[in-house]
């Protein structure tokens, strides 16, 4: 869309009529009437000519009011993702993730797939978050960084295997990897969200280490155990019903999350998955503020090119063309 910065200033239009109109007029000089006919004649040529030079000193006047006036382009309308809050991910790819104790859309599935199931939706609806993604086990690694670009955090997490870090698991090491990373960016708004099915097994940094690191960071930490608490499986002596969540350490995951101002939450399906990121979209809500900005390219240097060519064209104009020549060819003769 085309627009002026300061269309105001078209008011400066009329400004050369008042400093013409205040200017005196010449009085009428007393002639012979042949010598008046030959003055009319020559006044007509004249006037001819100074109507032309007029005409482009208006356009002129008009070319530099224009630009004064700061004409623009402006594109189409483009929103900046604001931050919300950073929010890093911890996911468990521990050995254990692999029981078949979740279903989804009526099928078995192990516990990575459904966390994976359940987070897709989380991920795609925290526009104007900065989200990252942390995957651990025997050790601690970061899959993607703090970052708005949710689709490559998606990827990251499809494409993250079980074994791909090992079989135990360093809840420690995931929250102190994700505090670090935290402490690299300016924000307010931390949050921390681990997954796990188990409890610490492995890991330099003990988790009660880690909560001190996180609590002086400024962390809020929620946790979500992982695992049915029932589940049938074949014995030696038939169909067994046990509890495959058993090495869950509740006690740990709930001292995490409480300490630091979070929540720990129990996901024993994948209804139960789904209701904590509803939850969790309750309690840590969206920035709803949208910063929209619309790309501006300035046009001021076409009114003045088209002033400048003016000019010349007028100075040539006014040029003894004809003296000139004539003076050229008296020096060829």
């Amino acid at each position: 869309m085309f627009e002026f910065s300061y269309p105001w200033l078209f008011v400066l239009l009329a400004l050369p009529y008042f400093i013409k109109a205040k200017q005196p007029k010449a009085g009428a000089s007393l002639l012979l009437p042949p010598l008046a006919r030959l003055a009319k004649t020559q006044h007509s040529e004249q006037q001819r000519g100074q109507s032309k030079q007029q005409w482009l000193l208006w356009l002129i006047w008009l070319l530099l009011v224009s630009a004064a006036a700061a004409p623009k382009w402006l594109g189409e309308a483009v929103t900046l993702p604001q931050q919300g809050r950073d929010m890093m991910l911890a996911v468990d790819l521990s050995g254990s993730m692999n029981i078949n104790d979740m279903v989804i859309n009526g099928q078995s599935a192990n516990r990575l797939d459904a966390v994976k199931f359940v987070l897709s939706d989380f991920i795609q609806k925290r526009q104007g978050d900065r989200l990252g993604l942390v995957l651990f086990a025997d050790a601690a690694y970061q899959q993607t960084p703090l970052t708005f670009d949710r689709q490559t955090v998606q990827q990251m997490l499809d494409e993250a295997v079980l074994g791909l870090v090992g079989q135990r698991t360093a809840i420690g090491e995931a929250i102190g990897l994700a505090v670090k990373r935290f402490n690299t960016y300016e924000s307010s708004n931390k949050v921390l969200i681990l997954l796990s099915d188990g409890a610490n097994t492995a890991g330099n940094i003990q988790p009660r280490e880690a909560l001190e690191l996180a609590k002086a960071a400024g962390v809020k930490i929620y946790t979500v155990g992982v695992g049915a608490e029932q589940m049938v499986q074949q014995g030696i002596f038939g169909p067994q019903l046990v509890n495959p969540s058993d090495d869950l350490d509740e006690a740990l995951l709930t001292e995490l999350a409480t300490a630091t101002g979070g929540r720990y939450f129990r996901a024993r399906d994948l209804n139960e998955l789904a209701q904590i990121y509803q939850l969790l979209d309750q309690l840590e809500p969206i920035e709803r503020d949208q910063l929209n900005y619309r790309p501006q390219q300035s046009l001021l240097h076409w009114p003045l090119a088209g002033a400048l060519l003016l000019v010349v064209l007028l100075l040539l104009a006014k040029l003894p063309w004809q003296q000139w020549r004539r003076g050229g060819a008296n020096d060829a003769v």
